[in-house]
């Protein structure tokens, strides 16, 4: 018996040729063509963008660090301006507050008149203005002035005895000093006299006989004496010549 042949073997449809396609020989262990160069402008762009966000960088840290020392700059000038303003008025209302001293001094601070300067009071306190300036506190020039000045044994340095007008002072800042009455003592630790110790340290008169000969006066004694009878003696040799003169002549003519 025969063998019939398969029906769909001479129908199978011919396979065709396969290409190489791009990239295929890199799979297989070759490298392509320009992928050095690629890598290498990559590479190169990728450190010119990286150069590019440092410099940026710097500029953004810059000019925050600007901004920072211009605000605090800003922020300390307000402060100045603020307390040149505060303490000039509060300079101007120190009168002011004298008059109240003084009123409260001989008790005519009552009433109505009483609460408005307390008021006032508390208000400059509340701006920092800060009174001082006590009897018996030790002389400091910088923050006394002295308007009188006594010697007295009763202190060991100088001492602000009385204070005649109160200073104050905003923060460090001496708006007015205190105006006082300085007592000093009257003998220094070396035990020598205030007066002593200020006399003028000069040569004093010289004594004759301490001095010895040698010291002479500059002095003329008697000057005014002996010129007038040196003068007197010229006179009156000149007279004698002149009558001498006069009888020979008269001789001669008899």
């Amino acid at each position: 018996m025969t063998q019939q042949p398969e029906p769909h073997d001479h129908l199978q449809p011919e396979q065709p040729d396969v290409q190489a396609q791009p990239g295929e020989g890199a799979r297989d262990g070759a490298p392509p063509a320009g992928s050095a160069e690629q890598a290498s402008a990559d590479t190169t762009d990728l450190g010119q963008l990286e150069t590019q966000l440092a410099e940026r960088t710097a500029d953004l840290q810059r000019l925050q660090a600007e901004y920072v020392n211009y605000k605090r700059r800003v922020d300390r000038d307000r402060g100045v301006v603020r307390d040149n303003a505060t303490a000039t008025v509060l300079t101007a209302l120190l009168p002011v507050l004298d008059d109240i001293d003084r009123a409260r001094m001989h008790g005519e601070l009552t009433g109505g008149f009483k609460a408005v300067a307390e008021s006032l009071e508390r208000t400059v306190t509340g701006l920092g203005l800060v009174r001082f300036g006590e009897p018996g506190e030790p002389f400091d020039p910088q923050v006394h002035e002295a308007l009188m000045h006594e010697l007295s044994d009763d202190v060991d340095g100088p001492t602000a005895q009385t204070i005649l007008q109160p200073g104050y002072r905003i923060a460090e800042r001496i708006v007015r000093p205190a105006r006082v009455a300085v007592v000093e003592p009257l003998t220094t630790a070396s035990g020598v006299t205030v007066d002593e110790a200020e006399a003028p340290s000069g040569p004093g008169p010289v004594d004759a006989d301490v001095a010895g000969p040698d010291v002479v006066d500059d002095a003329p004694l008697d000057g005014g004496a002996d010129d007038g009878s040196a003068d007197d003696a010229d006179d009156g040799s000149a007279g004698d010549v002149v009558e001498g003169r006069a009888s020979r002549d008269e001789s001669s003519r008899t």
